[in-house]
């Protein structure tokens, strides 16, 4: 946490179909006192998607909606704005799956004294909106690619149909069920709950002003909930798996429509968008979660429904990614999750392979590379020494950042070129 800028960690564990513990580490804020328990806020940044799909599966349940019929037939405020000659036409189905080919990957928020965009604004991204305009640039159904403006456009959907405000239809049909008490889509944040909030920080580990940013797009990032009450959705979600009754109002039919392959080349055992929720593995090792990261928070759940396990993380912190990933891989190991893809755990350090040199991509970046008896010094340009650990024979991270290196090597085993990857930004070096 202190490598990490990251004041406080919340964590509720679900084990046998309950929740098993929840607790918190840290404070609330940096320099202060206040601890962080189970029951302290965390905006949950992406994880809002999955809670938000839960309502509008209620409202298909009761007929309200139909989450196969082109939205514009719905929206009465704002329409999906044809491109050229061409009108798209979109489902729910595909907004909650990724698949509608719509634009804007995430939202940055608002500072709480700045001026905050109508839904139109945002849709249309128009200032104060600080988002392009949300649209449909690829062919619905064909791909899955990422949007919240698309969750942005399944909210507007649900309002224009409801004529309720977001926060008071979540609380009606999601939240309020599960007795999720400490948890709203309310935003600004209301008075009595920003009492018992964790305050965000910045990458430098500094508090954000005013607390934390606002988010008017409140089904893609606008959750504000606890380690606990998240963890109990999980748990009433793989109850109504295991067959038993809820007063969420969907049974074992609706949930496992949302696990599904929503696309005909998605596979069960690979990694797949359902409706709301990122599914991956099979049998035992089936699992469903979401993670988020709003500026200055950092939120995680997962859930393995055959086995009654899971767990959520919710942190204060951007720089608390990699921290998030770290305790869930220690708890996987600790009650016996069954892996998942690869796990990222520390390799012993290869002494028959030489990966220091100098590596150069065409552009004119450099990496300087030393080898250490545990692991890798990468230096670039005038910044400080960058120590790499061993997850692979050819793959290390670093601990304190988003940043990976993948060597390559010919077949007489000798490093000719390494790949270096930090967010979305590639870049492939040659050894000189």
């Amino acid at each position: 946490m202190n490598q990490l800028c990251t004041p406080g960690v919340s964590i509720a564990l679900i084990e046998d179909f309950d929740v098993a513990w929840a607790g918190g580490f840290g404070v609330q804020r940096r320099g202060t006192e206040r601890s962080v328990s189970a029951d302290t806020l965390f905006q949950a940044a992406s994880v809002s998607k999955p809670v938000f799909a839960l309502a509008v599966m209620r409202l298909a349940k009761s007929r309200k909606i139909d989450i196969d019929v082109d939205v514009n037939r719905y929206l009465t405020t704002w329409r999906i704005p044809d491109s050229g000659e061409w009108s798209p036409r979109v489902t729910l189905r595909q907004l909650l799956s990724h698949t509608a080919g719509t634009t804007v990957h995430g939202f940055e928020g608002y500072p709480t004294t700045a001026l905050r965009p109508t839904p139109n604004e945002i849709l249309n991204g128009i200032p104060p909106a600080n988002n392009l305009a949300i649209v449909v640039d690829a062919i619905p159904g064909l791909q899955a690619r990422y949007s919240g403006g698309g969750t942005t456009i399944a909210q507007q959907v649900v309002t224009d149909v409801s004529g309720q405000p977001l926060p008071e239809l979540m609380r009606e049909l999601v939240l309020d069920p599960l007795g999720m008490t400490r948890s709203t889509f309310e935003q600004p944040l209301p008075a009595w709950f920003a009492q018992y909030a964790a305050v965000a920080h910045s990458w430098n580990g500094e508090p954000v002003h005013g607390g934390w940013h606002v988010y008017p797009e409140m089904a893609a990032a606008g959750l504000w909930t606890t380690a606990r009450d998240l963890a109990r959705l999980g748990v009433e979600l793989m109850r109504i798996l295991r067959g038993d009754a809820s007063s969420l109002g969907l049974d074992r039919d609706a949930i496992s429509e949302m696990l599904r392959p929503q696309l005909p080349d998605q596979r069960v055992g690979q990694e797949f968008w359902g409706l709301g929720w990122l599914c991956n593995g099979d049998g035992d090792a089936f699992r469903f979660g979401h993670g988020g990261r709003n500026n200055g928070y950092v939120s995680v759940i997962t859930l393995l429904p055959m086995r009654g396990q899971g767990a959520v993380v919710l942190l204060n912190s951007n720089r608390g990614f990699p921290l998030r990933g770290e305790i869930v891989a220690a708890i996987g190991r600790q009650y016996g999750w069954p892996a998942v893809g690869k796990e990222q755990t520390i390799a012993p350090m290869s002494s028959h392979v030489n990966y220091a040199g100098i590596y150069c991509d065409p552009l004119g970046f450099t990496f300087h590379v030393t080898q250490t008896e545990q692991g890798l010094l990468l230096k670039f340009g005038d910044q400080m020494a960058i120590f790499l650990r061993p997850i692979a024979r050819m793959e290390f991270v670093a601990g304190a950042l988003d940043f990976q290196v993948r060597f390559a090597a010919s077949e007489d085993n000798s490093i000719i070129s390494m790949t270096v990857i930090q967010g979305e930004r590639v870049i492939t070096a040659t050894r000189q």
